[in-house]
């Protein structure tokens, strides 16, 4: 039991740790200005758990909200093709699905990540 309240205590805390500091505001800008670009939902635990990554500098991402209020999807994103969440769209048009890594984010865009 104490093993496990001890696991659980670190991940919180690592979670309150990368969210306050996260990614560099110029990464953030740098996956924008290179045309990388997040779709995803409010509800989706896996695009709150992106976010985190980037903490504050997450505004300075690309993010496409495809949830719409009462259900369904923005048209953006049905345009897009958009049926998983997070979806990350690269400038050469490939495509990942699920929560990257910020280290995966720098390899697939070329910004590096301080």
């Amino acid at each position: 039991m104490k093993k496990t309240y001890l696991i659980l205590l670190m991940a919180v805390l690592t979670i309150f740790l990368i969210s306050c500091n996260g990614a560099s505001k110029e990464f953030a800008q740098c996956l924008t200005e290179k045309g990388v670009k997040m779709y995803g939902a409010d509800w989706c635990p896996h695009c709150k758990e992106q976010k985190l990554l980037f903490g504050s500098s997450f505004s300075e991402v690309n993010y496409i909200e495809c949830a719409l209020e009462g259900g369904g999807q923005r048209e953006v994103c049905n345009f897009a093709g958009i049926t998983s969440y997070p979806t990350w769209v690269f400038e050469d048009g490939t495509r990942e699905v699920g929560k990257l890594s910020l280290e995966d984010l720098s390899l697939r865009s070329g910004c590096l990540l301080e």
